[in-house]
């Protein structure tokens, strides 16, 4: 079975389908996927420029990552869950759409920086003991700035993608008028 038909069978689901035909549920569902992205972000925000040393200097990073834990999770899970919502039921169209892959991979990419600074920095009880951040904290904050940033990016950049084929396929219509 190819992408393609994969990706159609997807969204053709009932489940998917209904998603996308309700007039009430796909909007509440895009506003709550948004909304969760404001929660989410922020909170990655601060704990990023905490680690950057940029705000919240009078504050360890320790407490900061420790009190902004529960509100990244929450966001983060609904979040994706309406993710998945919305690009199921849009999957024809987002499948073969360079920016939503490249979102894709750097969802990927930030778990694997999750994995890396886990226990040396997002768990670290004493990670601003001596009152100075080691490298390891300025390197995950500014690696997790950039990740989220660029998916924020290609978050906006899928509404606007036009397929190759599809332009060629206008282009030489436009040709056979002229």
């Amino acid at each position: 079975m190819s992408i393609a038909s994969l990706s159609h069978a997807i969204q053709s689901s009932a489940f998917f389908t209904a998603v996308r035909q309700s007039e009430l549920l796909y909007p509440s569902v895009l506003a709550t996927h948004l909304t969760c992205i404001a929660v989410f972000g922020g909170m990655v925000l601060m704990t990023n420029l905490r680690l950057l040393n940029v705000a919240l200097k009078h504050t360890p990073a320790s407490v900061v990552i420790e009190s902004t834990r529960v509100w990244k999770r929450f966001g983060f899970v609904i979040m994706v869950t309406c993710g998945i919502l919305l690009a199921g039921s849009h999957l024809d169209k987002y499948y073969p759409n360079l920016y939503f892959q490249l979102k894709l991979s750097l969802l990927a990419l930030t778990g694997i920086h999750g994995v890396i600074f886990h226990r040396s920095v997002y768990y670290n009880a004493e990670l601003d003991r001596d009152g100075k951040l080691p490298a390891k904290a300025t390197i995950a904050g500014a690696t997790s700035l950039l990740l989220w940033l660029s998916i924020l990016t290609c978050g906006r950049w899928i509404a606007y993608y036009d397929d190759p084929n599809a332009i060629a396929g206008v282009l030489s219509t436009l040709v056979r008028l002229v």
